[in-house]
């Protein structure tokens, strides 16, 4: 990890639910202590609503997050690169840390679905904190 501020990018397809829920996360949790990107392979015209409302249950507001191209630049300037189904789409460069979270996606499911998600995405976003800011 970097000497200074650790960074997190969190990227999956469409960037509109479970990388936006986790950028959130990660920037509510952290308190300004580590610096929190997220993008997508094939960004969305906008966050999904559902995780909006999920992310809203928790005093965590993402409205005005708008989904974002993945960049190598945005790669190349993180210390982890968490993907969430991007697949190949996601550049690699040696001494990053890379992690693939299996999360189910929540495009075109309701609050209902996209709970457990939310749920799940958090416990991970906590672990790799701790991990980040030692």
């Amino acid at each position: 990890m970097s000497e200074t501020k650790p960074s997190v990018i969190f990227v999956c397809v469409h960037n509109a639910g479970r990388s936006q829920m986790a950028a959130g996360y990660m920037t509510h949790l952290s308190e300004g202590r580590v610096e929190v990107r997220s993008a997508g392979s094939m960004p969305a015209d906008q966050i999904n609503p559902a995780a909006v409302e999920a992310m809203l249950e928790e005093g965590i507001d993402i409205r005005a997050a708008q989904p974002k191209i993945l960049r190598p630049e945005d790669v190349q300037a993180s210390d982890a690169v968490i993907t969430m189904g991007c697949g190949d789409a996601c550049p690699y460069y040696p001494g990053k840390r890379y992690e693939d979270w299996k999360l189910e996606d929540p495009a075109g499911q309701g609050v209902d679905a996209v709970r457990p998600i939310r749920d799940d995405i958090r416990a991970r976003v906590e672990a790799l904190l701790a991990d980040l800011v030692k």
